[in-house]
């Protein structure tokens, strides 16, 4: 349950703390003195998206904080799920819901308390947290799921929603492991029968080309292709091609080095390297040059040998020169009819062909078993779907059962309420059932779709006993109910207390926003919102009335402004009963 509620620079709320009592409570106020400032505020807490505009005139920043007393049995449910005196299914989904969400998400976790936090800012920013861990907005609206439901009146168009429709009839039959199961079986259906589109699609499309692929990849087989082939054949081209040039230019060097010896370079520097020797015995100053010298000498004397051996390698070979350039040739036609730049890409698209034309060769095989894994999925699909449908089928007639005996209770005696549960042809992401409410609520006139024939305080009443129904199956720690008795009045607005009451009677923490006495009056705490005028500004208050003041609110929702003795008898009659 919601245990205390504070609010700072909201709208119209400059500080606001509200302490919440478990039960039923009631909060009643003048039209525009802020309920819906306060619905706003919890929203926030619950992940809605924040508008920068509700921070109060002149504040820099907002701040909404929530502790929730998520009571000791949740505390204790990891001892008691091993125990032989287990609580209801629904207690423990709720319970295990919890606990796996701080688990899962690393968040600290006492067992009974939690605290969230939203922050706003003027500059467009907007925080949230999870007992003090900063948390995004997903996970606070998972969170807030679990522990508030605030009905609000638009919320009554939900009732000619399908999946409206369909969701709770799964929260009244307990099947939430088994419809996670069906979505995920569905789901490695969906995946199955997309590959095996694609598949087909591509087999299609490489069969219609399988003569030209085949041709693509006997041509580049042909070329027999290597590796750096083509930098090697470019490098030999260049070569041969300027053979005469280079051998001249070798011979040219080599005589510079190895001439007649007038001109004989190796032999100068070996004659000055002699005399270097000569008086390097005498001054030893020249020891260094000597040896500097003789090491010049040697790597003259190594590159004369090899310009020599160059020389004689290149030769002017006219037939290998156009062989290297047909090969060449060849190669460069590749690489443009392929739009590639070199070889690898060359290498590489021909893998490409050859497993194409491999799939080509094996895809009625692949397709066959791609085929026989697809009808296994869609079994194992419809056999989930079956046991989804006999659950609803089960829980159809509970539903019916239980919403007709509370209607008759909130004054339609004549009501018929039916779950029309129809089989789809295929199934979809939530099974082969098709859920629409039909209803009827006098005599002689038969049932149709529930969003097309009930009034709008017929609405309220089939929402109020759906609710109240899904509290009692799903455990719902704190459900909120704004103006839910829009449309009624009297005896029935008195059913409807009684009703909310009864769920707060289920442990299910029970608020009510009323304009109705007689609901206001069955409420166990009683808050009053109201605005005040300070200086320039207009503020939002609420606080919780004593017996008194409980008297004299609703002696004013009774009789307007003016208290008469009358409106508070009345009021006090209403209190006593």
């Amino acid at each position: 349950m919601i245990q205390s509620l504070h609010i700072e620079h909201y709208a119209l709320i400059d500080q606001l703390d509200i302490n919440w009592h478990s039960g039923f409570s009631v909060i009643t106020g003048e039209t525009g003195a802020g309920k819906s400032i306060i619905l706003g505020a919890i929203g926030l807490l619950l992940g809605e998206r924040a508008d920068m505009k509700a921070i109060k005139a002149g504040e820099r920043r907002c701040m909404i904080e929530a502790e929730f007393d998520l009571g000791p049995s949740k505390s204790s449910l990891k001892e008691d799920l091993t125990s032989q005196n287990l609580s209801s299914r629904p207690l423990r989904e709720s319970g295990e819901r919890v606990l796996d969400f701080f688990a899962q998400n690393d968040l600290d976790f006492d067992g009974s308390h939690c605290i969230i936090r939203r922050e706003l800012t003027a500059e467009g920013k907007s925080r949230a947290f999870i007992n003090d861990t900063p948390v995004n907005l997903s996970l606070l609206k998972e969170i807030g799921n679990q522990l508030i439901d605030i009905h609000s009146q638009h919320q009554n168009l939900l009732l000619g929603k399908e999946d409206f429709q369909l969701n709770l009839l799964d929260t009244l039959a307990h099947d939430a492991n088994e419809v996670k199961d069906y979505v995920e079986r569905y789901s490695h259906f969906l995946s199955i029968r997309q590959q095996l589109k694609e598949l087909k699609e591509q087999a299609q499309q490489s069969h219609d080309q399988e003569d030209y692929l085949r041709f693509q990849a006997q041509q580049l087989a042909e070329a027999a292709l290597v590796e750096g082939e083509q930098e090697e054949l470019e490098a030999e081209q260049e070569m041969l091609s300027h053979a005469e040039e280079i051998k001249k230019s070798l011979y040219m060097a080599q005589q510079c080095l190895e001439a007649d010896e007038d001109a004989n370079t190796l032999e100068r520097v070996k004659q000055g390297l002699a005399a270097l020797q000569s008086a390097s015995k005498v001054y030893s100053k020249t020891e260094e040059l000597t040896q500097r010298l003789e090491s010049c000498y040697i790597e003259l004397k190594d590159i004369a040998d090899e310009i020599g051996q160059k020389t004689d390698e290149v030769e002017y070979d006219p037939q290998r020169l156009e062989q290297v350039e047909e090969r060449l040739d060849t190669l460069y036609s590749l690489q443009k009819k392929h739009h590639v730049d070199n070889v690898s890409e060359l290498i590489k698209l021909q893998k490409e062909l050859e497993q194409q034309l491999t799939l080509i060769d094996h895809s009625e095989e692949h397709i066959a078993e791609l085929e026989h894994e697809l009808n296994a999925s869609k079994e194992a699909v419809m056999t989930q779907a079956k046991r989804l449908t006999e659950m609803r089928l089960t829980a159809k007639k509970a539903l019916e059962e239980d919403i007709i005996s509370r209607l008759i209770t909130l004054g339609m005696p004549n009501v018929r309420f039916e779950v029309n549960l129809a089989q789809t042809a295929e199934p979809g992401w939530s099974g082969m059932d098709k859920v629409e409410f039909w209803f009827s609520a006098n005599k002689n006139v038969p049932t149709q779709p529930l969003s097309q024939i009930a009034s709008g305080g017929e609405i309220a009443r089939v929402m109020l006993s759906l609710k109240a129904l899904i509290a009692s199956a799903s455990k719902l720690p704190t459900i909120i109910f704004d103006e839910i008795d829009t449309g009624v009045s009297g005896k029935i607005a008195e059913q409807m207390a009684l009703m909310m009451q009864g769920m707060s009677q289920q442990g299910c923490q029970v608020i009510s926003i009323t304009h109705l006495p007689q609901i206001a009056a069955k409420g166990e705490h009683h808050y009053k919102v109201y605005k005040e005028e300070e200086a320039d500004t207009t503020l939002t208050h609420i606080t919780e009335l004593s017996a008194t003041q409980r008297i004299e609110e609703i002696a004013h929702m009774l009789s307007g402004s003016t208290l008469t003795e009358a409106a508070m008898n009345n009021a006090r009659e209403l209190l006593n009963n």
